[in-house]
């Protein structure tokens, strides 16, 4: 075995809010301050083995029910390095939260299993095996939650097969408030529940808001952004499934929040708001939660970031 290819590897991919409101399926940004840790190792014969998974719950052990495990099936298929994978999962995204925590588990496998192979993918490759298990927990391959968790910051991406992927830059006085109620939402459910279908006048207002906040994204247009940020499709579906939602949503504008919505599938909520006024968004969501005596766990962070990484 070569120096270049060591024995086993393990990533760190951070948790994910998807869909930022506008973007259904197509954006979505990194939560560094959560995570999960996947340890891959070689072992001689062809195959996933899943050793451990700590912090998962009930999660399938079976690597064709898991997304890492998933994950890492395709890129055997699709490789063939001539072995196996043996995958640890140290899950730190709670799970049914909204925060990406599957295709953090995903990400994380294909990265630590990269650092193995004779010759590393990109990460262009790595994501579209790691769609392959995203598919898995969702029932459909889309990247809101598994490109940021892989490149970082905030992340468009456009296409499946041949997906593209532009990390957009955000003004730097913007933080995301994140808060999490104590409840499980599945994402098969939430997505169950979406029309098939989207009335012309909506479309045309949805797609004008998301290319309104990417320009003001691009340009620190604090106001384009305020302006745009509004979801008239998915989120009146869902936010019956997340109590007081309407509430914790009105409490964060009132705050001065830019905009609050659904964290990916929910239950989770997020918030954008300036770094002066993020304290009292945060205070805000979290009163509204708390009257309908939902424990809450929360956290303030920038958008830029590093993405997926290994670290040992």
């Amino acid at each position: 075995m070569s120096a270049s290819s060591p024995s086993h590897a393990t990533a760190f991919a951070p948790a994910s809010v998807g869909n930022v409101a506008i973007g259904f399926d197509i954006l979505g940004f990194a939560v560094e301050a959560l995570g999960d840790r996947v340890r891959v190792a070689r072992r001689a014969a062809p195959g996933v083995e899943i050793r451990a998974m700590r912090g998962a719950g009930e999660l399938p052990r079976e690597a064709h029910d898991n997304t890492a495990g998933r994950a890492l099936l395709a890129l055997q298929e699709a490789v063939r390095p001539g072995f196996g994978f043996c995958v640890e999962i140290d899950k730190g995204i709670p799970l049914g939260a909204g925060l990406g925590g599957s295709a953090a588990s995903a990400v994380g496998a294909v990265v630590a299993a990269n650092a193995l192979l004779p010759q590393p993918l990109s990460r262009l490759e790595l994501l579209k095996f790691a769609m392959a298990g995203e598919a898995v927990a969702s029932g459909a391959r889309h990247a809101d939650n598994i490109a940021p968790s892989l490149f970082g910051g905030l992340v468009l991406t456009v296409g499946i097969d041949h997906p593209r992927v532009k990390q957009i830059p955000v003004p730097a006085a913007i933080r995301a408030v994140i808060v999490h109620p104590h409840m499980f939402l599945a994402t098969a459910k939430a997505r169950a529940i979406l029309r098939l279908s989207v009335d012309l006048s909506d479309f045309v207002w949805q797609t004008a808001n998301l290319a309104g906040f990417i320009s003001g994204c691009y340009t620190d247009d604090l106001d384009m952004i305020r302006a745009s940020f509004e979801d008239v499709v998915i989120e009146p579906q869902r936010a019956a499934l997340i109590p007081g939602f309407q509430q914790v949503r009105q409490g964060a504008m009132e705050a001065g929040a830019l905009g609050c919505s659904i964290s990916g599938a929910g239950p989770s909520m997020f918030a954008w708001a300036l770094e002066s006024t993020a304290p009292a968004v945060l205070a805000a969501m979290r009163r509204e939660f708390a009257r309908r005596s939902l424990a809450t766990d929360h956290w303030v962070i920038e958008l830029r970031s590093a993405g997926a990484r290994l670290i040992g």
